[in-house]
């Protein structure tokens, strides 16, 4: 029989085909996006570490350098001395094995008693955390570890970093003993189901929905979404449909409907039939009038704003909180009347807080007086509010530069669709149709927001070179100049100014 690991085992939970796959055809796995999740649940870890064992006396169970062999004795051998708070500690009971964030001793009631922590860098307890725990208290109990109790911590989004590397208070822990003793029964269905996966020699049947994406984004999705054998993929998939949820997402699914064209109208909204119906015949929609209409109260000058931020889970700067997005970078373009059109970019990677330095060009860059064009305005508007708290002395230019702000992205969803977009009115989608001369594609390295985030802790790590530094920095630059001048171009055409891109249009 396997061991089953409990991330194979909520896999299983999560869709019986995925664990199948995990273990029969690993090779398929798309891992693209999972390197910031592991680097932000290493800093959580670390950090957690440090809050649970002040004094350094605990043992950390290095699992990649021993094998899970040794791992497992080491462990157990710790567990039975209770002399001090053990980190990664595994238990095992045959066909599964877990290994525990935290176990710190408990001699409360005289014998030896462990409190179980798992540590998530979520900032609350998840359904799917809770599936978790439950597994690693079912295997400890089973494996006869005795437990005073087993909670989650998860990040506490309210802390304020007071600095000085005191992280005291970051974590926030919610008691789930009682919950995950009564679901023994349960687990052990889980487990027992999963090992009858495991060694079956053929795929199981799943059809794609919405487990593909809950509790995480399964890495074989591509494998799952693509020609299956004996069936023919959708030519006009109903993932296309925009905001597809509530009940007439559930009609879809309940109906077995893959393609759009199958679905009735009263199950559409006016926007859903818009991009049923660009799809279907291939071509886009544009109310050219209605957007010039929407555009033509603003004046000149113009500017076109967008930030790059970081949202550490482990706040370094003094006075920011856990995944606070903190702007380290800009791009502003100004458009005069006369068609001029200038560049303004900031950048800065030299790891301090850029809040002050950000706050003082950005002023600079956007004058005094114009429409302020931004895409999705929520995000920008929450930068600039939160810039003016921790520059309370740039707060009213700050605020002022907020009250300008126009937003692209409703009048794109509202008077323009290109099948291409495939139901998304995202920034990358629509410029690839509305522009086609202009592509993320063509980028060196930094090609979206998750990659800027990336770029930039790379960059201001103790090891990046000054080599290292002025490639990133040249990336970072490139990606958020296109943000802006695609705002730029997203105007013109909008307003009928770019003649070129209406005659691609038409």
């Amino acid at each position: 029989m396997r061991n089953l690991s409990k991330s194979k085992i909520l896999a299983y939970r999560q869709c019986p085909k995925r664990l199948w796959l995990e273990i029969h055809k690993p090779e398929l796995r798309d891992d693209s996006g999972s390197e910031a999740a592991f680097a932000i649940g290493f800093q959580v870890g670390d950090v957690a570490r440090k809050v649970h064992d002040p004094d350094g006396r605990g043992v950390t169970v290095d699992i990649e350098g021993l094998g899970h062999g040794p791992a497992l004795a080491l462990s157990a051998a710790l567990l039975a001395e209770g002399t001090g708070p053990v980190f990664e500690a595994g238990v095992t009971i045959p066909g599964a094995l877990a290994y525990a964030d935290v176990m710190l001793p408990d001699r409360s009631e005289g014998a030896l008693r462990w409190r179980m922590i798992e540590v998530k860098a979520s900032t609350a307890v998840k359904d799917y955390q809770r599936d978790d725990l439950a597994v690693q208290v079912f295997i400890a109990t089973s494996a006869g570890v005795p437990l005073a109790s087993a909670g989650v911590a998860h990040i506490d989004n309210s802390f304020v970093y007071p600095g000085g590397g005191d992280y005291s208070g970051i974590f926030r822990e919610v008691d789930l003993t009682e919950e995950c003793l009564a679901r023994a029964g349960e687990v052990k269905g889980w487990i027992e189901g999963a090992a009858e996966t495991a060694e079956r020699d053929d795929e199981p049947a799943r059809a794609v929905g919405p487990h593909c994406g809950s509790p995480f984004a399964c890495p074989f999705g591509a494998y799952c979404t693509g020609p299956q054998p004996g069936t023919e993929p959708a030519v006009y998939p109903v993932s296309c449909l925009p905001r597809l949820f509530g009940w007439r997402r559930a009609a879809i699914e309940e109906a077995g409907i893959a393609d759009l064209r199958e679905v009735p109208d009263d199950w559409l909204t006016d926007i859903q039939r818009r991009v049923r119906d660009c799809s279907v015949t291939g071509t886009p929609y544009f109310d050219a009038e209605g957007a010039a209409a929407d555009l033509a109260g603003y004046g000149f000058p113009c500017y076109f704003l967008d930030f790059e931020t970081i949202g550490f889970a482990v706040p370094v700067w003094k006075g920011t909180r856990p995944y606070q997005q903190i702007p380290f970078q800009f791009s502003v373009h100004r458009l005069g009347e006369d068609g001029n059109l200038d560049h303004m970019p900031f950048l800065d990677l030299t790891g301090d807080d850029p809040s002050p330095s950000v706050a003082a060009d950005l002023m600079a860059a956007c004058g005094v007086r114009g429409p302020v064009f931004v895409y999705n305005a929520r995000f920008e508007r929450r930068i600039l509010r939160e810039l003016a708290q921790r520059v309370p002395g740039r707060a009213e230019a700050l605020l002022a530069i907020e009250a300008r702000i126009v937003d692209l992205e409703p009048i794109a969803r509202r008077r323009y669709y290109h099948p291409c977009q495939h139901g998304s009115w995202s920034l990358k989608a629509v410029l690839p149709a509305l522009c086609p001369d202009l592509s993320y594609g063509d980028l060196d390295g930094v090609r979206d927001g998750g990659m800027a985030q990336m770029a930039y802790q790379e960059a201001v790590s103790p090891s990046a070179t000054p080599e290292d530094k002025h490639r990133l920095a040249r990336q970072l630059l490139a990606y958020c100049h296109l943000d802006t001048l695609a705002l730029v171009r997203m105007r013109e055409v909008f307003a009928g100014k770019d003649r070129r891109q209406l005659q691609i249009l038409r």
